[in-house]
């Protein structure tokens, strides 16, 4: 029997089916095919996972190979589980959310063609957010891609209403004189002040990806760690592919990639990174 997608449950004769989705996304026909499979082989009933993933309980084992084989022919494959990547999540990004900075879509695709359900030390699990609101939690997740953008105020647009200070999350917008000023030190590169400005006087002088690594919401919680900023999205998967090297080369068994970053030290987990061809 195929193990990709099927996990175990408690009754030992029924197991669940997990199945794979990119950025969250699914078409109609793949969304009846689902429908029927759960109808015709589980409880008659979804769930949705909290990674974006679906998965159909109550499938007996003996019929396991055939629901996978209908959801198959319609267009639906199954997820990862064991010591593998799973699944890549991501918000909508700038598909159609006004703060979204980058294509998330393009970004989780290009993720999952390469790495979906590869083996490593233990599971990875990526996320692709598109902006620093972080709706897409890349944060808690071993690899985290982030849109970013450079705010810049153009004077010349600017009607001082003033309602790019309270908007601001950080405190990073202050008004000196007659021009608003930001802050480096204290922006987070949000998008807040480029979306809500009125008038439109602040700016997107710059956009770019965020990549953090070693994020786990698991038994030991840590968040990622930022590991380069403003990159462009060939830069940012090409990152990606480093870092996996470099777990998989470095990491022992069932040890989360942040985890592993702790034990190497944040410098020589970043030099050993940058050694990757």
């Amino acid at each position: 029997m195929a193990t990709l997608g099927i996990v175990k449950q408690r009754d030992p004769d029924l197991c669940a089916l997990r199945l794979r989705t990119v950025g969250g996304d699914l078409t109609t026909e793949q969304l009846r095919t689902i429908i029927a499979v759960a109808e015709g082989y589980g409880e008659g009933q979804v769930h949705i996972s909290t990674r974006q993933g679906m998965e159909i309980h109550g499938v007996d084992k003996t019929r396991a190979e055939a629901a996978i084989a209908e959801l198959a022919a319609g267009g639906v494959t199954m997820g990862a589980g064991g010591n593998r990547v799973r699944l890549v999540c991501a918000c909508p990004g700038n598909t159609w959310c006004r703060y979204g900075v980058i294509n998330t879509k393009d970004l989780a695709a290009a993720l999952d063609e390469e790495h979906f359900a590869s083996e490593a030390p233990y599971k990875v699990k990526m996320n692709v957010t598109g902006c620093a609101n972080n709706c897409g939690k890349a944060r808690e997740n071993d690899i985290g891609l982030m849109g970013v953008v450079v705010p810049v105020w153009n004077k010349s647009k600017c009607t001082d209403c003033g309602q790019c200070l309270p908007v601001c999350p950080t405190g990073a917008i202050t008004k000196v004189g007659d021009d608003y000023v930001r802050d480096d030190s204290l922006c987070v590169n949000c998008a807040a002040c480029t979306t809500l400005c009125p008038p439109g006087a602040w700016e997107q002088a710059e956009t770019g990806i965020r990549v953090l690594a070693g994020g786990t919401m698991g038994k030991k919680p840590r968040l990622a760690t930022v590991v380069a900023d403003q990159l462009k999205p060939a830069e940012a998967l090409a990152l990606v592919r480093k870092i996996l090297a470099v777990y998989r080369a470095e990491g022992q068994p069932k040890e989360r990639l942040g985890h592993m970053m702790d034990r190497l030290g944040f410098e020589e987990f970043t030099r050993r990174v940058a050694a990757e061809g």
